[in-house]
């Protein structure tokens, strides 16, 4: 028989999990999981008021994981605040008598090139991944000493030190491998106190309000739900804590060494292609042909300035309204060359060359041409291509995000 979910087993009943960043996504479906064997969960993040684009605040997250078994202690904490982090260390010590699992979820994300990514930027990825996770980690560490079975569990990925992970986010890259070398360093640290410390990193982009952010709906399909993390958290979280230390888990991996045989369960459209994560070999070189149908095309529409005769009738008074941007793409390769793309000014235009009033661009998207056929094709969308490192975006990413709806547009004429 296939097995489709990694079931509870009790093992984390009574014990004090504490996780960042856990008032939605990852850090919620692990939270909720752990509820589920009857653990006391500490939910340590910012959110205390409803966000305008992202759903559910840490007092929303505590009743869903009270409604599961579990207890719950919800505390504001701007994880880049050390008094912040040690003061709900200590509610939960004075609330359920110590702490037994650390999961360092909390992360903060920007995927921009040196010269797009402020210094203010910069320092909040450095200050929540990187520092956030080594604040933490350290308040923690006194009570995890004389945990039952002491875990620490960071979100963050594989130091995969090939240039394509630095190139178009090396800010991004930094802070979140900081996470990852706070691990080869304190499993070896802490060894000596039977403290575990692993890394976790989903093999597929993972369907959270911040990729919906990224990427849009169209790419929430290609993704696997928050459950996958959640159960292969669990799983290494519930394992001897004397042995398995210093590893750099694949969630998927974790599961099929569990036993999990059935996949489909975990995936947001049973049977949509996956789009891989950062950070691991096998994204390195997607083909992004490989999502969505292959359409024959004529050889008048192959040719970026036929598509963008194409984009150019499409543009009506009501998608200029709602993106409110001005484009321009670099393409390189067979076709090379630039190309403009208005939908901020009041009639709006498209067509070959820099953009005719002479000004600079909100967003340039470089590309080779070849892939710009496919993206306008249907072939591939934007952020597949930007995963793969094959699209690199300059500028406003808020209103490059806004192009998919003309995209599906244009999709639908050639």
């Amino acid at each position: 028989s296939r097995i489709n979910t990694m079931l509870n087993t009790g093992k984390l009943a009574g014990r004090t999990v504490f996780i960042t960043g856990a008032s939605r996504g990852i850090g919620k479906a692990i939270a909720l999981k752990c509820a589920r064997d009857g653990a006391n969960v500490v939910i340590a993040a910012k959110t205390a008021t409803a966000h305008p684009k992202l759903p559910g605040t840490i007092y929303t997250a505590a009743k869903e994981v009270e409604e599961a078994g579990g207890q719950c202690l919800p505390c504001i904490v701007d994880i880049r605040d050390e008094n912040a982090i040690n003061s709900a260390v200590q509610e939960a010590v004075k609330k359920y008598g110590g702490i037994d699992v650390l999961v360092n979820n909390a992360s903060a994300i920007s995927l921009t090139g040196t010269l797009e990514t402020p210094m203010k930027r910069f320092d909040l990825m450095m200050g929540v991944n990187t520092r956030g996770t080594y604040a933490t980690t350290q308040a923690c560490l006194p009570y995890l000493k004389s945990g039952n079975n002491a875990h620490v569990l960071n979100i963050s990925p594989p130091l995969n030190m090939k240039p394509v992970w630095f190139k178009g986010h090396v800010a991004y890259t930094m802070a979140k491998y900081g996470m990852s070398m706070c691990v080869l360093g304190m499993a070896e640290e802490f060894k000596k106190d039977s403290i575990a410390v692993n890394a976790l990193w989903p093999r597929t982009a993972i369907s959270t309000a911040a990729m919906e952010m990224l990427g849009g709906e169209q790419a929430l399909r290609s993704c696997r739900k928050p459950d996958i993390m959640a159960d292969a958290a669990y799983c290494v979280i519930t394992r001897d804590s004397k042995s398995a230390t210093g590893n750099f888990f694949i969630d998927d991996q974790v599961l099929k060494e569990a036993g999990v045989t059935d996949f489909d369960s975990y995936a947001s459209v049973p049977g949509h292609d996956l789009l891989p994560d950062f950070f691991l070999d096998e994204a390195e070189n997607i083909d992004p042909s490989r999502f969505g149908q292959q359409q024959s095309q004529s050889p008048a529409q192959e040719t970026p300035a036929a598509a963008f005769e194409v984009i150019k009738s499409l543009i009506t008074e009501d998608i200029i309204k709602s993106t409110g941007g001005t484009f321009v793409f670099d393409l390189q390769g067979e076709n090379a060359g630039k190309y403009h793309l208005d939908l901020k000014t009041e009639s709006g235009s498209a067509g070959v060359g820099e953009l005719p009033s002479g000004d600079s661009a909100d967003v340039t998207m470089t590309m080779d041409s070849a892939d710009f056929n496919q993206m306008i094709k249907g072939q591939s969308d934007a952020t597949q291509l930007f995963m793969s490192g094959k699209l690199k975006v300059s500028g406003n990413v808020g209103i490059a995000m806004k192009l998919q709806t003309l995209m599906s547009q244009v999709k639908s004429k050639l």
